[in-house]
Protein backbone atom coordinates (compact mmCIF):
# COMPACT_ATOMS: atom_id res chain seq x y z
CA UNK A 1 0.00 0.00 0.00
CA UNK A 2 1.98 3.24 -0.93
CA UNK A 3 0.36 6.80 -1.69
CA UNK A 4 0.17 9.24 -4.43
CA UNK A 5 -0.23 13.10 -4.62
CA UNK A 6 -1.90 15.49 -6.72
CA UNK A 7 -0.47 18.75 -8.25
CA UNK A 8 -1.40 21.79 -9.96
CA UNK A 9 -1.09 25.75 -10.01
CA UNK A 10 -2.55 27.45 -7.07
CA UNK A 11 -5.36 28.57 -8.79
CA UNK A 12 -7.12 27.74 -12.14
CA UNK A 13 -9.31 30.45 -13.79
CA UNK A 14 -11.23 28.83 -17.11
CA UNK A 15 -13.62 30.26 -20.04
CA UNK A 16 -14.26 32.88 -22.43
CA UNK A 17 -14.29 35.64 -19.35
CA UNK A 18 -11.07 34.17 -17.50
CA UNK A 19 -8.63 37.08 -18.47
CA UNK A 20 -10.54 39.53 -15.76
CA UNK A 21 -9.31 38.08 -13.35
CA UNK A 22 -5.89 39.18 -13.97
CA UNK A 23 -6.58 42.57 -12.22
CA UNK A 24 -7.69 40.67 -9.12
CA UNK A 25 -4.46 38.47 -9.41
CA UNK A 26 -2.27 41.80 -9.41
CA UNK A 27 -3.77 43.22 -6.49
CA UNK A 28 -3.31 39.61 -4.43
CA UNK A 29 0.10 39.64 -4.81
CA UNK A 30 0.34 43.38 -4.75
CA UNK A 31 2.38 43.45 -7.98
CA UNK A 32 3.46 46.36 -8.93
CA UNK A 33 5.57 46.25 -12.17
CA UNK A 34 5.77 42.39 -14.25
CA UNK A 35 7.49 41.47 -16.31
CA UNK A 36 5.44 40.11 -19.56
CA UNK A 37 7.57 36.66 -20.67
CA UNK A 38 6.09 36.13 -24.24
CA UNK A 39 7.51 35.40 -28.09
CA UNK A 40 7.41 37.42 -31.15
CA UNK A 41 4.43 35.68 -32.23
CA UNK A 42 2.20 36.19 -30.19
CA UNK A 43 3.23 39.93 -29.92
CA UNK A 44 2.86 40.28 -33.79
CA UNK A 45 -0.53 38.33 -33.90
CA UNK A 46 -1.50 40.99 -31.46
CA UNK A 47 -2.87 38.31 -28.83
CA UNK A 48 -0.80 40.07 -26.51
CA UNK A 49 -2.97 43.02 -26.06
CA UNK A 50 -5.90 41.18 -24.53
CA UNK A 51 -3.45 40.96 -21.59
CA UNK A 52 -2.02 44.07 -21.97
CA UNK A 53 -5.41 46.20 -22.26
CA UNK A 54 -6.28 44.70 -18.63
CA UNK A 55 -2.73 45.50 -16.80
CA UNK A 56 -3.30 49.01 -15.06
CA UNK A 57 0.68 48.71 -13.87
CA UNK A 58 3.95 49.62 -15.04
CA UNK A 59 5.19 46.61 -16.46
CA UNK A 60 8.54 45.63 -19.03
CA UNK A 61 8.06 43.49 -21.91
CA UNK A 62 10.82 40.44 -22.38
CA UNK A 63 9.31 38.97 -26.22
CA UNK A 64 12.45 37.38 -27.18
CA UNK A 65 11.56 33.34 -26.31
CA UNK A 66 12.45 31.22 -29.18
CA UNK A 67 11.31 28.02 -29.81
CA UNK A 68 12.27 25.29 -27.86
CA UNK A 69 14.07 27.54 -25.75
CA UNK A 70 17.57 26.90 -24.97
CA UNK A 71 18.88 26.84 -21.23
CA UNK A 72 21.01 29.62 -21.96
CA UNK A 73 18.05 31.69 -22.72
CA UNK A 74 16.68 31.45 -18.82
CA UNK A 75 19.46 33.62 -17.66
CA UNK A 76 19.20 36.18 -20.32
CA UNK A 77 15.58 36.35 -19.04
CA UNK A 78 16.51 36.70 -15.46
CA UNK A 79 19.26 39.74 -16.65
CA UNK A 80 16.25 41.33 -17.99
CA UNK A 81 14.07 41.01 -15.02
CA UNK A 82 16.83 42.32 -12.93
CA UNK A 83 17.68 45.07 -15.27
CA UNK A 84 14.13 45.95 -15.46
CA UNK A 85 13.52 46.23 -11.76
CA UNK A 86 10.62 44.01 -11.88
CA UNK A 87 8.66 42.36 -8.99
CA UNK A 88 6.49 39.56 -10.66
CA UNK A 89 6.43 37.18 -14.01
CA UNK A 90 3.90 37.12 -16.14
CA UNK A 91 3.95 34.39 -19.14
CA UNK A 92 1.88 35.03 -22.11
CA UNK A 93 2.25 32.37 -24.77
CA UNK A 94 3.02 29.16 -25.47
CA UNK A 95 4.88 26.14 -23.75
CA UNK A 96 8.41 27.98 -24.59
CA UNK A 97 7.02 30.96 -23.36
CA UNK A 98 5.30 29.53 -20.07
CA UNK A 99 8.68 27.32 -19.30
CA UNK A 100 11.09 30.12 -19.52
CA UNK A 101 8.79 32.18 -17.18
CA UNK A 102 8.46 29.74 -14.75
CA UNK A 103 12.06 29.24 -14.59
CA UNK A 104 12.63 32.50 -14.11
CA UNK A 105 9.97 33.30 -11.55
CA UNK A 106 11.61 29.92 -9.76
CA UNK A 107 15.28 31.48 -10.17
CA UNK A 108 15.69 34.98 -10.31
CA UNK A 109 16.28 35.21 -6.77
CA UNK A 110 18.65 31.93 -6.68
CA UNK A 111 22.49 31.97 -7.28
CA UNK A 112 24.14 29.24 -9.54
CA UNK A 113 24.18 28.86 -12.86
CA UNK A 114 21.02 27.77 -14.45
CA UNK A 115 22.50 23.87 -15.47
CA UNK A 116 23.00 23.73 -11.76
CA UNK A 117 19.21 23.25 -11.63
CA UNK A 118 18.60 20.45 -14.29
CA UNK A 119 16.93 17.19 -12.41
CA UNK A 120 14.53 16.81 -9.89
CA UNK A 121 14.09 18.90 -6.91
CA UNK A 122 17.20 21.28 -7.07
CA UNK A 123 14.61 23.86 -6.40
CA UNK A 124 13.40 24.42 -3.64
CA UNK A 125 11.43 27.57 -3.12
CA UNK A 126 9.90 30.30 -5.19
CA UNK A 127 9.95 34.09 -4.13
CA UNK A 128 8.40 35.43 -7.23
CA UNK A 129 4.62 35.87 -8.09
CA UNK A 130 3.69 33.63 -11.26
CA UNK A 131 1.02 34.03 -13.71
CA UNK A 132 0.60 32.19 -16.89
CA UNK A 133 -1.56 32.58 -19.59
CA UNK A 134 -1.29 29.92 -22.50
CA UNK A 135 -2.39 30.91 -25.83
CA UNK A 136 -1.62 27.42 -27.35
CA UNK A 137 -4.07 24.34 -25.93
CA UNK A 138 -1.21 21.79 -25.47
CA UNK A 139 1.49 21.71 -23.39
CA UNK A 140 -0.27 21.77 -20.34
CA UNK A 141 2.43 23.89 -19.17
CA UNK A 142 0.07 25.81 -16.92
CA UNK A 143 -0.38 23.28 -14.33
CA UNK A 144 3.07 21.66 -14.42
CA UNK A 145 6.00 21.49 -12.22
CA UNK A 146 8.56 21.17 -14.97
CA UNK A 147 9.99 23.01 -17.71
CA UNK A 148 11.77 21.25 -20.67
CA UNK A 149 14.50 23.47 -22.59
CA UNK A 150 17.49 21.99 -24.69
CA UNK A 151 20.65 21.61 -23.75
CA UNK A 152 22.59 23.15 -26.95
CA UNK A 153 26.03 21.46 -25.49
CA UNK A 154 24.56 18.06 -25.70
CA UNK A 155 21.38 18.60 -28.67
CA UNK A 156 19.40 17.27 -25.88
CA UNK A 157 16.40 17.68 -24.44
CA UNK A 158 16.43 18.62 -20.23
CA UNK A 159 13.66 19.16 -17.17
CA UNK A 160 13.88 20.88 -15.10
CA UNK A 161 11.44 19.52 -12.32
CA UNK A 162 10.68 20.94 -9.05
CA UNK A 163 7.29 22.42 -6.96
CA UNK A 164 8.69 25.76 -7.45
CA UNK A 165 7.80 25.90 -11.24
CA UNK A 166 3.91 25.63 -10.27
CA UNK A 167 2.22 28.58 -11.00
CA UNK A 168 0.38 30.87 -8.62
CA UNK A 169 -2.55 31.30 -11.07
CA UNK A 170 -3.13 29.73 -14.57
CA UNK A 171 -5.55 31.78 -16.76
CA UNK A 172 -6.88 29.32 -19.34
CA UNK A 173 -8.89 31.55 -21.79
CA UNK A 174 -9.93 30.29 -25.40
CA UNK A 175 -9.62 34.04 -26.79
CA UNK A 176 -6.26 33.53 -26.33
CA UNK A 177 -5.56 30.49 -28.54
CA UNK A 178 -7.74 32.15 -31.94
CA UNK A 179 -4.96 33.51 -33.26
CA UNK A 180 -2.86 30.15 -32.80
CA UNK A 181 -1.47 28.96 -36.29
CA UNK A 182 -3.27 26.08 -37.91
CA UNK A 183 -0.11 24.35 -37.76
CA UNK A 184 0.80 24.82 -34.17
CA UNK A 185 -3.17 24.23 -33.31
CA UNK A 186 -2.18 20.61 -34.62
CA UNK A 187 1.12 19.95 -33.15
CA UNK A 188 -0.09 21.24 -30.00
CA UNK A 189 -3.58 19.31 -29.46
CA UNK A 190 -1.63 15.86 -30.82
CA UNK A 191 0.80 16.85 -28.00
CA UNK A 192 -2.11 17.39 -25.73
CA UNK A 193 -3.57 14.12 -26.52
CA UNK A 194 0.20 11.87 -26.36
CA UNK A 195 -0.36 13.56 -22.74
CA UNK A 196 -3.66 12.00 -22.07
CA UNK A 197 -2.85 9.03 -23.47
CA UNK A 198 0.83 8.20 -21.96
CA UNK A 199 -0.71 9.60 -18.63
CA UNK A 200 -3.74 6.74 -18.49
CA UNK A 201 -1.05 4.35 -19.72
CA UNK A 202 1.68 5.40 -17.78
CA UNK A 203 3.12 2.49 -14.64
CA UNK A 204 2.19 6.18 -11.88
CA UNK A 205 -1.46 6.40 -13.19
CA UNK A 206 -3.85 6.88 -10.21
CA UNK A 207 -7.98 6.89 -10.67
CA UNK A 208 -7.88 10.89 -10.72
CA UNK A 209 -5.15 11.18 -13.42
CA UNK A 210 -7.57 8.37 -15.26
CA UNK A 211 -10.36 10.40 -14.99
CA UNK A 212 -8.69 13.59 -16.70
CA UNK A 213 -6.44 11.59 -19.30
CA UNK A 214 -10.14 9.71 -20.45
CA UNK A 215 -12.19 13.08 -20.53
CA UNK A 216 -9.18 14.58 -22.48
CA UNK A 217 -8.62 12.09 -25.09
CA UNK A 218 -12.80 12.37 -25.81
CA UNK A 219 -12.51 15.79 -26.37
CA UNK A 220 -9.16 16.75 -28.34
CA UNK A 221 -10.56 13.55 -31.01
CA UNK A 222 -13.96 15.81 -31.01
CA UNK A 223 -13.03 19.19 -30.75
CA UNK A 224 -9.34 19.54 -32.22
CA UNK A 225 -10.06 18.47 -36.30
CA UNK A 226 -12.91 21.84 -35.64
CA UNK A 227 -10.69 24.08 -34.00
CA UNK A 228 -7.99 22.98 -36.96
CA UNK A 229 -10.42 23.43 -39.21
CA UNK A 230 -12.00 26.57 -38.34
CA UNK A 231 -9.52 28.92 -35.99
CA UNK A 232 -12.66 31.40 -34.69
CA UNK A 233 -14.22 28.21 -33.79
CA UNK A 234 -14.89 28.97 -29.71
CA UNK A 235 -16.21 26.47 -28.76
CA UNK A 236 -13.79 24.07 -30.26
CA UNK A 237 -10.82 26.78 -28.64
CA UNK A 238 -12.32 26.16 -25.43
CA UNK A 239 -13.26 22.56 -25.19
CA UNK A 240 -9.24 22.16 -26.51
CA UNK A 241 -7.90 24.70 -23.63
CA UNK A 242 -10.36 22.26 -21.41
CA UNK A 243 -8.41 18.93 -22.58
CA UNK A 244 -5.49 20.37 -22.45
CA UNK A 245 -5.59 21.48 -19.30
CA UNK A 246 -6.91 18.32 -17.70
CA UNK A 247 -4.01 16.22 -20.12
CA UNK A 248 -1.76 18.67 -18.48
CA UNK A 249 -3.10 17.81 -14.78
CA UNK A 250 -3.17 13.87 -15.46
CA UNK A 251 0.28 13.72 -17.18
CA UNK A 252 2.19 16.32 -14.41
CA UNK A 253 0.76 13.77 -11.72
CA UNK A 254 1.30 10.26 -13.25
CA UNK A 255 4.15 11.63 -15.84
CA UNK A 256 4.63 10.43 -19.42
CA UNK A 257 6.74 7.66 -21.02
CA UNK A 258 8.49 6.69 -23.83
CA UNK A 259 6.68 9.09 -26.66
CA UNK A 260 8.29 11.69 -24.60
CA UNK A 261 11.67 10.03 -24.73
CA UNK A 262 12.03 9.52 -27.97
CA UNK A 263 10.59 12.90 -28.73
CA UNK A 264 13.36 14.48 -26.86
CA UNK A 265 16.74 13.90 -29.39
CA UNK A 266 14.26 14.71 -32.08
CA UNK A 267 13.92 18.64 -30.20
CA UNK A 268 17.32 18.38 -29.34
CA UNK A 269 19.41 17.42 -32.31
CA UNK A 270 17.15 18.23 -35.03
CA UNK A 271 15.45 21.53 -33.64
CA UNK A 272 11.77 19.90 -33.94
CA UNK A 273 9.06 20.96 -32.51
CA UNK A 274 7.91 19.20 -29.30
CA UNK A 275 4.94 18.76 -30.29
CA UNK A 276 5.32 18.17 -33.97
CA UNK A 277 7.92 15.01 -32.65
CA UNK A 278 5.54 13.78 -29.63
CA UNK A 279 2.94 13.53 -32.37
CA UNK A 280 5.10 11.97 -34.92
CA UNK A 281 6.21 9.21 -32.48
CA UNK A 282 2.88 8.25 -30.82
CA UNK A 283 0.82 5.79 -32.60
CA UNK A 284 4.95 4.00 -33.38
CA UNK A 285 5.35 4.00 -29.97
CA UNK A 286 1.75 2.71 -28.99
CA UNK A 287 2.42 -0.20 -30.96
CA UNK A 288 5.18 -1.10 -29.09
CA UNK A 289 3.66 -0.13 -25.76
CA UNK A 290 0.80 -2.97 -26.93
CA UNK A 291 2.58 -6.02 -25.16
CA UNK A 292 2.23 -4.10 -21.57
CA UNK A 293 -0.95 -2.47 -21.82
CA UNK A 294 -3.48 -3.97 -24.26
CA UNK A 295 -6.39 -3.79 -21.83
CA UNK A 296 -5.60 0.78 -21.31
CA UNK A 297 -5.68 0.83 -24.70
CA UNK A 298 -8.55 -0.61 -25.28
CA UNK A 299 -10.68 1.14 -23.51
CA UNK A 300 -9.10 3.81 -24.88
CA UNK A 301 -10.47 2.40 -28.49
CA UNK A 302 -13.86 1.61 -26.52
CA UNK A 303 -14.05 4.61 -25.47
CA UNK A 304 -13.96 6.26 -28.84
CA UNK A 305 -15.91 3.99 -30.43
CA UNK A 306 -12.75 1.80 -32.61
CA UNK A 307 -13.48 -1.12 -31.93
CA UNK A 308 -15.61 -3.67 -29.52
CA UNK A 309 -14.00 -6.85 -29.52
CA UNK A 310 -13.62 -8.62 -27.02
CA UNK A 311 -9.31 -9.27 -27.75
CA UNK A 312 -7.56 -6.12 -26.51
CA UNK A 313 -4.56 -6.51 -28.44
CA UNK A 314 -7.51 -6.15 -31.40
CA UNK A 315 -8.69 -2.87 -29.89
CA UNK A 316 -5.46 -1.61 -29.22
CA UNK A 317 -4.19 -2.18 -32.88
CA UNK A 318 -7.60 0.10 -34.18
CA UNK A 319 -6.19 2.52 -32.08
CA UNK A 320 -2.82 3.02 -33.49
CA UNK A 321 -4.19 2.87 -36.67
CA UNK A 322 -6.92 5.53 -36.13
CA UNK A 323 -3.90 7.74 -34.13
CA UNK A 324 -1.80 7.22 -37.84
CA UNK A 325 -5.03 8.17 -39.57
CA UNK A 326 -5.81 11.07 -36.99
CA UNK A 327 -2.47 12.97 -37.18
CA UNK A 328 -2.61 12.60 -41.14
CA UNK A 329 -5.99 14.56 -41.03
CA UNK A 330 -3.90 16.85 -39.34
CA UNK A 331 -0.99 17.58 -42.09
CA UNK A 332 1.13 16.10 -39.05
CA UNK A 333 4.57 14.70 -40.88
CA UNK A 334 4.56 11.23 -41.30
CA UNK A 335 7.81 10.23 -40.64
CA UNK A 336 11.39 11.27 -39.68
CA UNK A 337 12.42 11.50 -43.28
CA UNK A 338 10.12 14.55 -43.80
CA UNK A 339 12.66 15.86 -41.60
CA UNK A 340 15.95 15.46 -43.47
CA UNK A 341 16.99 13.15 -40.58
CA UNK A 342 19.41 10.41 -42.64
CA UNK A 343 18.64 6.47 -41.71
CA UNK A 344 22.16 6.13 -40.58
CA UNK A 345 21.55 8.52 -37.51
CA UNK A 346 19.05 6.42 -35.97
CA UNK A 347 21.61 4.43 -33.76
CA UNK A 348 22.64 7.67 -32.38
CA UNK A 349 19.30 8.83 -31.64
CA UNK A 350 18.29 5.68 -29.61
CA UNK A 351 21.95 6.18 -28.02
CA UNK A 352 20.58 9.67 -26.23
CA UNK A 353 16.74 8.65 -25.78
CA UNK A 354 17.55 5.59 -23.63
CA UNK A 355 19.40 8.24 -21.14
CA UNK A 356 16.15 9.51 -20.32
CA UNK A 357 15.33 7.27 -18.06
CA UNK A 358 13.42 9.49 -16.06
CA UNK A 359 10.68 9.19 -18.48
CA UNK A 360 10.95 5.15 -18.95
CA UNK A 361 10.88 4.36 -15.91
CA UNK A 362 6.88 5.07 -16.39
CA UNK A 363 6.61 3.54 -19.73
CA UNK A 364 4.06 -0.03 -19.23
CA UNK A 365 6.91 -1.74 -21.42
CA UNK A 366 10.48 -1.88 -20.84
CA UNK A 367 12.23 -0.77 -23.79
CA UNK A 368 16.14 -1.97 -24.84
CA UNK A 369 18.16 0.39 -27.05
CA UNK A 370 17.56 -2.66 -29.71
CA UNK A 371 13.97 -1.85 -28.66
CA UNK A 372 13.87 2.31 -29.35
CA UNK A 373 16.11 1.86 -32.38
CA UNK A 374 13.84 -0.58 -34.02
CA UNK A 375 11.07 1.95 -33.14
CA UNK A 376 13.05 4.85 -34.71
CA UNK A 377 13.32 2.94 -37.90
CA UNK A 378 9.36 2.01 -38.28
CA UNK A 379 8.74 5.69 -37.37
CA UNK A 380 11.29 6.16 -40.71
Amino acid sequence: MGFSTFKSANKLITGQAALEYLATAIAQFKIKKPLIVSDQGVVKSGTIQHVLDLLDVEYAIYDAVRPEPELEQVQDCIDFYHTHQNDAVIAVGGGSALDIAKCVAALASQNGDIHDFVGIDKIKQRDIALIVIPTTSGTGSEVTNIAILSDTKNQMKQGIVSDALLPDVAIVSPIMSVSCPASVTAASGVDALVHAIEAYISVNHSEITDGLALQAIELIVEYLPQAYALPSNLIAREKMATASLMAGLAFGNAGVGAVHALAYPLGGKYKMAHGVSNALMLPYVLKWNILGCAERLSKIAKLLKLGCSEVHTENAEKLVEFLHKFCRQLNIPAGLREFSIQEHEIPALATEAIKVERLLKNNPRQLSIQDIEAIYREAY
